[in-house]
């Protein structure tokens, strides 16, 4: 039916002369140049294989966290106490959370930032602080005005000596005034200083002993501070370790904390007064006017502020003397990221993580001494990024990150200065995609680069036909 001579046509491995067969010196240098030819495009095709492409796209935000946004800081205020350190968040929803301490730890540090003991602890305030109804008349004043001689002496000379730092100006301080004094009266009567000599009321006018004020670390008015003789007094820098007190201000309730005081004065080796827990209306003062903040705070993932300010519903603040300046530690969006797992992840993105902390160990300080009301405004603007890494045919989430650009501001306002944080969210994220490379794909390419190589040197060593005559 087919003849042999019909099945040979169909042959693809025809056979060759052997006069075609025989080494030559051009066919041995177009063998090497084939040889290094399929050698480099193998080379480049090995690399592109192991190489991690990726594809960048912008998408709108579907984050698997919820409605709520983590930020997390560690800031220190040189010169804000920790005693009215307040920590405030709010937003465009209308939200507007005052105070917050759950998640938030304080210590009072130097100067320098260095920690000046453990963590201070302002325990529950009362919401409503009582006052006398007293009407303040011209009448003899029952406490003692001090001045830093007499301070330094008196303290030392009393068992205790409790201090009503005050400002003439301040509405607290004037409600105060007249019941302040009544009780002073009255303490005096009861305990006469010069035969009982175990408790003495004075006071401290705050805009004429300024550097004793600031000594004491008085920053909002009026601040009534309990020091106490002996075991109190600090022998590295000569200050008194001492209480506050955040009780009502009636005449009734002052002079039984006085009382009180002195009935505790036989328990003072035992050092019980201090670390008393059960008394919220006294709590130790805080040894240091700086406050370092550290903790969390969650918030709707709207537009809003973290505000840092210094806050009290029964204290006044002279703005003048106000400096929010502060270093930042660290400030961040969202979920702490390992830096083994941003190590791992900055194969797909280099640039990763380069703005995830952008405002961290920087500085803001008004050194505008001369300039009152001066708040310090935070702008930043949200955006998150999600690297999805392919393996097989799963889609496997490596990271969700927040970064963000800040840019910062000092500017008068007429209102107590603050440090405000304005936070903006992007309703888009950045996805960074691997792209998959398959292993089959690679095989084919590699025997393609070889085959193909191999068959044009081959076709360029034949011989050309002579020429027809």
């Amino acid at each position: 039916m087919f003849s042999s001579s019909k099945i040979k046509s169909v042959d693809f491995y025809r056979k060759i002369p052997r006069d075609l067969t025989e080494a030559s010196l051009s066919g041995a240098g177009l063998s090497i140049i084939a040889a290094l030819a399929m050698m480099f495009l193998f080379g480049m095709e090995l690399n592109d294989y192991l190489t991690v492409s990726t594809t960048t796209s912008i998408v709108v935000d579907n984050s698997s966290d919820g409605d709520f946004l983590r930020i997390d800081f560690n800031i220190s205020f040189p010169a804000l106490s920790c005693e009215f350190a307040s920590v405030d968040v709010s937003d465009v929803l209308g939200t507007n959370r005052l105070n917050i301490t759950k998640t938030i730890r304080k210590f009072s540090i130097d100067p320098d930032l260095r920690p000046t003991g453990a963590e201070f602890r302002s325990g529950p305030l009362p919401h409503y602080i009582k006052h006398g109804d007293e009407v303040d008349e011209e009448t003899n004043e029952g406490s003692v005005a001090l001045n830093s001689a007499s301070f330094d002496k008196l303290s030392h000379q009393y068992q205790i000596l409790v201090v009503n730092f005050y400002a003439p100006w301040c509405y607290w301080s004037t409600r105060l005034k007249p019941s302040w004094e009544k009780a002073a009266k009255i303490i005096k009567q009861r305990y006469d200083p010069e035969v009982d000599g175990r408790i003495l009321l004075a006071k401290v006018d705050c805009t004429e002993e300024v550097d004793l004020c600031r000594r004491n670390h008085i920053q909002g008015y009026p601040s009534i501070r309990i020091f106490r003789k002996g075991s109190d007094v600090r022998e590295t820098h000569g200050h008194h370790e001492h209480e506050s007190y955040y009780g009502d201000r009636d005449t009734d309730t002052l002079v039984k904390t006085m009382e009180d005081l002195v009935d505790s004065i036989p328990q003072e080796d035992q050092k019980i007064a201090l670390e008393d827990k059960s008394n919220v209306t006294k709590r130790p003062a805080p040894l240091s006017g700086g406050c370092r903040i550290e903790g969390y705070v969650r918030v709707k993932k709207v537009p809003g502020n973290l505000i840092i300010s210094a806050r009290s519903g029964s204290h006044s603040f002279d703005a003048s003397k106000m400096n929010m300046s502060h270093v930042i530690s660290h400030l961040s969006f969202g979920k702490t990221v390992s830096p083994q797992v941003l190590n791992d992840v900055k194969r797909l993105i280099p640039y990763l993580g380069r703005s995830h902390d952008k405002l961290n160990g920087r500085s803001f300080i008004n050194h505008r001494d001369l300039d009152a009301n001066v708040t310090i405004e935070h702008y930043l603007q949200v955006v998150k990024t999600e690297v999805v890494t392919t393996k097989s045919s799963h889609d496997h989430r490596i990271i969700e990150e927040y970064e963000y650009t800040a840019h910062s501001s000092l500017a008068q306002s007429v209102y107590i200065p603050v440090a405000k944080f304005h936070f903006e969210l992007s309703p888009m994220q950045v996805l960074v995609t691997e792209d998959s490379k398959s292993f089959s794909h690679f095989l084919t390419n590699v025997c393609a680069i070889i085959g193909g190589v191999f068959t044009e040197a081959m076709l360029s060593g034949l011989p050309f036909p002579p020429p027809p005559p």
